[in-house]
């Protein structure tokens, strides 16, 4: 498993956050060991997900008022191009680089990204009672 302890490690107290991290988590979990037919279908879902799951988090943002929307939103950004264009080669059955992007990559940027920027964006939404 690429990410583990999710209860431990990444619950944010905000019950819709916590819940769209899991489904995060559960896909990348799923899409490490795919099978090559199964990693094509979960990789358009894991963009899918990841799109309804930014454009929440920026909603949130707004009504909060949260201070750092434009670094946050300019994350989201650069992470959901990446996803982008990997599901572009991946919908092809060039599956290598979107697993290695899923193995190397998103395991280390879900982490840190959750346990900093969603962090104080959950800290701001208690705050404003989002």
């Amino acid at each position: 498993m690429l990410l583990e302890n999710f209860e431990a490690a990444y619950v944010l107290g905000m019950e819709e956050m916590d819940d769209t991290h899991r489904e995060f988590v559960v896909l990348l979990n799923q899409l490490d060991t795919a099978s090559k037919s199964d990693f094509i279908p979960l990789f358009a879902q894991l963009l899918e997900h990841t799109q309804a799951h930014f454009d929440t988090e920026e909603a949130w943002m707004k009504t909060c008022g949260f201070s750092a929307i434009r670094e946050h939103i300019g994350e989201h950004k650069r992470v959901l191009g990446k996803l982008q264009r990997f599901n572009s080669r991946v919908a092809k059955g060039n599956i290598m680089m979107g697993r290695a992007y899923v193995q190397n990559q998103l395991p280390s940027w879900f982490e840190s990204h959750a346990q900093t920027m969603d962090s104080a964006l959950a800290a701001c939404m208690k705050a404003h009672k989002v």
